[in-house]
């Protein structure tokens, strides 16, 4: 039988259509998580929507995905689906040298072992190493991690060893610092300066020199000193925008607290926020109190990014994890999407990293599932003081650049007897 011209061309249409739906209807994702509420302070998303992820990356955000496309499929019910979460004050230089405090010490812990449980797909050492022993943080930290790891360069060049080493202003080496962070971009974000006591703006100049020449911010750990140095100055004089001004809510001897006695937000520190100095929560053992959080953040003060500043201490006291930090700034009223934007999109900016914190299509696959948890909670501060709550975050499930890395109850696992 022959054809019509018109036929042939009908019929090859229809074979083209017909292969070209297949494709589509037979194409798969690797996992498809469904019925979760997304938070994603990048794309202004605050509402229930599935989304897909493929060879490792975000394939798709929608309100609904066809279940069929899926090899697996995660059932995320009243869970909050986040970016990863960015914790950028950790201390993981862990290491087995006596007397080095948080450089190649035992006091600095593993990544794997304490981020993943806790939602975080991305870590920042806060000034473990300085440039002297930085490429020793990398090979036995940062390139045997499944976790991101990145790092704050201490401006010491021996890094976080404290006591007398980081009061060595000699050791405060602004060109050789930025030769290293220029050397490693891809994974130094920033210089650290801490713990440096003294009335002497020398090491503050010296490490804003070297975020000036490696084009990168600093984080501040504001040591002590008697007399005081003057906050005012560091903060609207000595920081640019962008700079990180870490234990925000401390109050310790030698440094003014952000909250003077009369119970006052300084307007200095709001002046240092507008301007766009960053402020860092940086719990830790001892830089986080309840007199300074409360009266704070009911004058409107709030964080811009929160973080651990974790360590064996800081673990073990009122710290805990990210979690429970940011579980206290719920129960202080801070919004649900505040707080996750203050562990997500705004440290990825911060750290000048735009690939993070986000749920974009084709960026990785770094993704937390969180519950959160209503009923009768303790939290406590670093003078050991209590705070009651009625609502707790933990998480259900940890995915970093697509694959599952921890899930509490399996929420991606088939049942065993199927």
């Amino acid at each position: 039988m022959k054809l019509s011209r018109n036929s042939i061309i009908f019929t090859i249409a229809m074979v083209s259509s017909l292969f070209y739906y297949g494709l589509l209807v037979g194409q798969e994702y690797d996992m498809l998580i469904i019925n979760g509420h997304i938070i994603d302070s990048k794309n202004n998303i605050d509402e229930k929507m599935d989304l897909a992820i493929k060879d490792g990356k975000i394939a798709a955000v929608e309100k609904k995905i066809n279940n069929a496309q899926a090899k697996v499929i995660v059932n995320a019910k009243g869970l909050i689906l986040s970016p990863g979460l960015i914790d950028i004050h950790s201390h993981n230089f862990h290491g087995t040298e006596p007397d080095s405090y948080l450089s190649n010490s035992f006091t600095a812990l593993p990544p794997d072992g304490f981020t993943f449980e806790s939602g975080i797909t991305t870590i920042v050492d806060a000034g473990g190493s300085g440039w002297r022993n930085f490429r020793q943080f990398k090979n036995q930290t940062i390139d045997r991690s499944k976790t991101r790891v990145l790092a704050f360069l201490n401006i010491i060049g021996s890094g976080m060893k404290g006591g007398v080493i980081e009061q060595n202003i000699e050791d405060m080496n602004p060109k050789l610092t930025a030769l290293m962070a220029k050397q490693y971009k891809e994974y130094i974000v920033g210089v650290k300066l801490a713990h440096f006591s003294g009335f002497d703006w020398t090491p503050t100049d010296k490490v804003v020199e070297a975020g000036k020449l490696a084009n990168i911010p600093v984080m501040i750990d504001f040591g002590g000193s008697q007399p005081e140095l003057p906050l005012e100055k560091l903060l609207l004089e000595k920081l640019r925008p962008g700079d990180i001004y870490t234990h925000t809510y401390a109050q310790v001897n030698g440094r003014t607290p952000i909250v003077d006695k009369k119970g006052k937000v300084h307007p200095y520190v709001f002046k240092a926020q507008n301007k766009g100095v960053v402020f860092d929560v940086g719990h830790g053992g001892g830089s986080f109190v309840f007199e300074q959080v409360v009266p704070a953040l009911k004058q409107g003060f709030f964080p811009n990014s929160i973080s651990t500043d974790l360590h064996t201490g800081s673990m073990n006291g009122g710290m805990k994890d990210i979690l429970n930090v940011m579980s206290k700034f719920l129960n202080l009223n801070m919004p649900l999407s505040e707080v996750i934007a203050a562990t997500t999109w705004r440290p990825a900016k911060y750290i000048q990293r735009p690939e993070l914190g986000h749920l974009s299509i084709g960026s990785e696959a770094d993704i937390t599932l969180l519950q959160l948890q209503k009923g009768n909670f303790g939290f406590v501060d670093t003078k050991g003081k209590k705070m009651k709550g009625d609502q707790k975050l933990i998480c259900e499930m940890t995915i970093r650049n697509g694959k599952v890395v921890y899930d509490l109850n399996g929420l991606a696992s088939p049942d065993w007897n199927e």
